[in-house]
């Protein structure tokens, strides 16, 4: 089959497309026949070399959607036939892939792998980072860099249904449409405004009750003066590079801030947990109170163009790799 390697971390460059071996269906795994496959920050930061792949070559991509061709040994929650997706199990970037059975949650009648791949990473993200990192509650005001991204529409949406007053920051007047689209009360364009000002004047000097920062070094420090007090940081990303090393009484002398960097896979440690947060996620798809937005598609052999669109902040939401 055909997959996507990286055999040293790298610029786009270390993206390779090469034929390799079909995997099998070991005990408790499943083979995924890929129809979609996601594209994310951490595949970039797994390419790089940022954060460290366990051996050399390794398939790149942690998400996809697709048809099980295959099974092994003891596996009960799916069958051969199924449409599932899936997310945090490397080696995503192929025409097949072998996946732990209880990683997989099927999709419901009307999703599509489209939506499914586009659905997982990003919308289990909004939904912890709404519901259980800071649950927002009704009346709460917060704050969503990058808001015509991938999380950012999706966590506009989800904050919205739970009651929120939703600021969101973007590059241009596009994004900015996007993100109003998406449910943001307030849009603050950051190339042309001072964010820190603008959420200081849109709360009358109060400060929002959250941050959601997937952003990192360049928003980080005018994202705790934009926070009540009380108010919670919750760094979840680092797309414009790491935040320097942090003085923990910053957190104190700017009114007893709390500060968080969750990732999800500690959110979905049990399968119970996974398929009830997918299970929110895809049935508010279903119901259409929650929209997935692609906005790039790319075929698989064209994944380093894939990076360098998402990189380049070049796109707005979803982007996927098609086999």
């Amino acid at each position: 089959m055909k997959a996507v390697r990286v055999h040293g971390p790298g610029g786009l460059e270390a993206l390779r497309f090469e034929e390799v071996l079909e995997p099998k269906a070991g005990p408790g795994q499943a083979v995924v026949k890929l129809h979609a496959i996601g594209v994310n920050f951490i595949d970039c930061y797994f390419r790089s070399g940022l954060y460290k792949a366990k051996e050399l070559p390794f398939v790149l991509g942690q998400e996809g959607a697709g048809e099980v061709v295959e099974v092994g040994a003891g596996v009960k929650d799916v069958a051969v036939g199924d449409r599932v997706a899936y997310t945090a199990i490397q080696g995503s970037y192929a025409e097949l892939h072998a996946v732990p059975a209880d990683r997989l949650v099927k999709l419901p009648k009307g999703i599509s792998f489209k939506d499914g791949a586009a659905a997982m990473l990003q919308g289990m993200t909004a939904h912890y980072l709404a519901l259980s990192t800071y649950p927002i509650k009704s009346g709460d005001t917060c704050l969503i860099h990058a808001a015509a991204g991938g999380v950012g529409l999706l966590l506009c949406q989800v904050a919205k249904l739970r009651g929120a007053v939703v600021i969101g920051t973007v590059s241009t007047a596009q994004k900015e449409a996007l993100a109003k689209e998406a449910g943001a009360d307030h849009v603050i364009r950051y190339t042309e405004q001072d964010f820190e000002a603008e959420v200081k004047r849109i709360t009358g000097g109060r400060g929002v009750n959250v941050v959601y920062d997937g952003v990192g070094k360049t928003t980080f420090d005018k994202s705790l003066n934009c926070l009540r007090r009380r108010g919670m940081m919750v760094l979840f990303g680092q797309s414009s590079g790491a935040v320097p090393p942090f003085d923990p009484s910053q957190l104190n002398v700017r009114g007893s801030l709390f500060l968080t960097r969750p990732s999800l896979g500690a959110y979905i440690v049990e399968r119970e947990e996974l398929v009830q947060r997918a299970g929110d996620v895809l049935g508010w798809m279903r119901d259409k109170k929650l929209k997935v937005r692609i906005g790039a598609e790319f075929p698989l052999e064209k994944a380093a163009e894939a990076h360098r669109a998402l990189e380049g902040r070049e796109t707005t939401g979803k982007v996927e790799l098609i086999p």
